[in-house]
């Protein structure tokens, strides 16, 4: 309770409310709710609370899809933890030869919790060396992401591993018909949970800006040159490509502007995000490495600079702002191409998103009619930076 209250943890989110008693139960659990609303809390809290006393033996693992959120929920437990003598080590690929060795003593000398991704957790069950034998609970975080990613035969091979005999708990934002199907093979009479899925919180004020593809860094740039008051700003772009072109197009003497992809090296990639969140970096354009799992505080803007494939990816992109009951603004700049993304977008989160107008010195942006199935564009008459002649 020490160690919460120094996190400012005042009030349970409702997952909190609701997950937290059936895990003290002891009961599986499949629960879904989107992103910023405290799950990790949910399930971390029941878990370090039947590890108040030393045990020196593996307890508890948790898969995750990626290795940012294997980092972030390993520091978020050390937080919670802090009073306590629980022991917790995340394990993930990236790193270094001590690196593994640091894991393989952890996997069998017995850090209480492990956080681990899939592959690298199956890298070490391969050596023959891990004790799983006290495990007494399973967590998937993410569930629907893993199993995007192609996770699930691993996840499957890591659980022949296990003691049939455990409580397992099966986090997820979507509801799919995958993430059923594998409840059912893992779970035991489950209770289920289901918050707000697919549904942007409420403190994010979301706007679109139909713009040509020239007319995006030019737009980006006024909007952050005019509010000097926003010191975080996340580009959320589809490709690792478009990473360094974008950081090329924003780069200013005033601020400091960096990208993230999986193609830096993982310590690169952890002294990006620092520099992020110690504010030394204003403005960071990524990929949808981000887009999940990843708690940054205080962003206050977040842009899409491409409209994502997947409408549930719009939810978890713009959840990186107005997480835990603050307020953020999340913008989508959307080309002639993407307006048929985006009206599926608005289906998903059953509202019409705020039509923002391109400043004038930028010249006009596309117009867009829908009709049958993919929208029918008219073009603008061209204007300064559209690259594009009116189309008659």
């Amino acid at each position: 309770m020490e160690a919460l209250s120094y996190m400012g943890f005042d009030e349970a989110t409702p997952i909190q409310e609701q997950a937290i008693p059936v895990i003290m139960e002891g009961k599986d659990l499949i629960a879904s709710a989107q992103t910023g609303t405290g799950k990790t809390a949910a399930f971390l809290l029941p878990i370090l609370h039947n590890l108040t006393d030393k045990h020196d033996q593996l307890n508890t693992l948790i898969i995750v899809p990626t290795r940012e959120l294997a980092i972030q929920i390993d520091q978020q437990i050390e937080g919670f933890s802090y009073f306590t003598h629980v022991t917790s080590l995340s394990v993930y690929g990236g790193g270094e030869g001590q690196d593994w060795e640091t894991q393989k003593k952890a996997l069998t000398e017995g850090a209480e919790i492990i956080v681990a991704t899939p592959g690298k957790l199956i890298s070490h069950l391969n050596m023959g060396y891990v004790n799983f034998n006290h495990l007494q609970h399973l967590i998937l975080d993410e569930a629907d992401r893993m199993l995007d990613m192609g996770f699930h035969e691993d996840i499957q091979k890591i659980i022949t591993y296990l003691p049939k005999e455990r409580q397992t708990l099966m986090f997820s934002a979507t509801m799919p018909s995958k993430i059923r199907d594998l409840a059912k093979k893992i779970l035991k009479d489950p209770v289920e949970i289901s918050i707000s899925i697919s549904k942007p919180a409420e403190g994010v004020l979301q706007a679109v800006c139909l713009t040509y593809d020239a007319q995006k860094t030019p737009l980006i740039n006024s909007l952050i040159s005019k509010k000097p008051e926003v010191k975080s700003v996340l580009v959320f772009t589809s490709t690792k490509k478009k990473v360094n072109e974008i950081v090329r197009g924003l780069k200013s003497k005033e601020y400091n502007v960096e990208g993230i992809s999986s193609d830096l090296e993982q310590n690169e990639r952890e002294e990006v995000l620092l520099r992020f969140r110690s504010k030394k970096t204003r403005v960071l354009v990524a990929t949808d490495v981000l887009s999940r799992g990843i708690d940054i505080k205080d962003i206050n803007f977040v842009i899409n600079y491409d409209v994502p494939g997947d409408a549930e990816d719009y939810v978890h992109r713009i959840g990186r702002t107005a997480r835990a009951d603050t307020k953020g603004v999340a913008l989508t700049l959307v080309n002639e191409d993407d307006m048929y993304k985006f009206d599926r977008i608005e289906k998903l989160i059953e509202r019409k998103v705020q039509r923002m107008k391109l400043p004038e010195a930028l010249g006009p942006g596309p117009e867009w009619k829908l009709g049958g199935g993919r929208p029918k564009f008219t073009r603008g008459k061209g204007g300064k930076g559209s690259g594009r002649k009116p189309k008659k």
